[in-house]
């Protein structure tokens, strides 16, 4: 099983192949990782958070869920969550405009920036930013409809772990939000580094 540290705030590509496993451990219980999931053999295709969303008639997937691509195929399988599973298919990534509207001046890491800079160390070309998988990000919809942006549920060394079902690029953001924002119900995100093994296995 190989094994690195994903540093607050950056962003890293991990190829999988068809079979082959990521597990992604939250080292503070605190941490929200983007996941995105790309099709190297054919970039326009990519996870999708509306088509699984769909597939599964659920805004969370779960344990034992596949998750869809746009293509409407699954594309990876969640096999292991000891997380209480609160994870977000809704939020858009972080970008630079983002963070002027909080009130940045100047540069701020971003998911969105961590993302595209991944993909292109990858050498992977597509245009846009798909929705991600925000693993651990706890925004629970009210009956009315109303986002509530809670802390995480996680707990220090709560890991997911999805298996490809295709061979696939999968892109993590350990997310560099850190501003206070009214929604975020008196707490503020501290970005923190997050563990990453990538788990050989065979297809089927």
């Amino acid at each position: 099983m190989d094994s690195v540290t994903l540093r607050a705030c950056t962003g890293s590509a991990f190829s999988l192949c068809a079979g082959s496993a990521i597990r992604i451990s939250s080292t503070s219980g605190a941490q929200v990782v983007d996941f995105w999931a790309v099709n190297p053999a054919d970039p326009d295709e990519c996870l999708s958070m509306e088509h699984t969303r769909t597939s599964l008639s659920r805004i969370t997937p779960r344990r034992g869920d596949e998750l869809f691509s746009n293509r409407r195929r699954p594309i990876l399988t969640m096999i292991e969550d000891t997380s209480p599973g609160r994870h977000d298919t809704l939020i858009a990534a972080c970008d630079p405009e983002r963070y002027r509207q909080l009130g940045v001046d100047g540069y701020h890491p971003s998911c969105a920036e961590n993302y595209r800079v991944a993909l292109a160390a990858a050498g992977v070309r597509r245009s846009g930013i798909p929705s991600p998988f925000n693993l651990f990000m706890h925004v629970p919809c009210d009956a009315d409809g109303q986002l509530r942006f809670l802390p995480t549920a996680s707990r220090p060394g709560d890991y997911i772990t999805l298996r490809a079902r295709i061979d696939v690029l999968v892109v993590l953001s350990a997310c560099p939000m850190d501003i206070d924002q009214p929604h975020f119900a008196g707490h503020r995100p501290r970005p923190s580094d997050v563990d990453v093994h990538v788990i050989p296995g065979t297809p089927g």
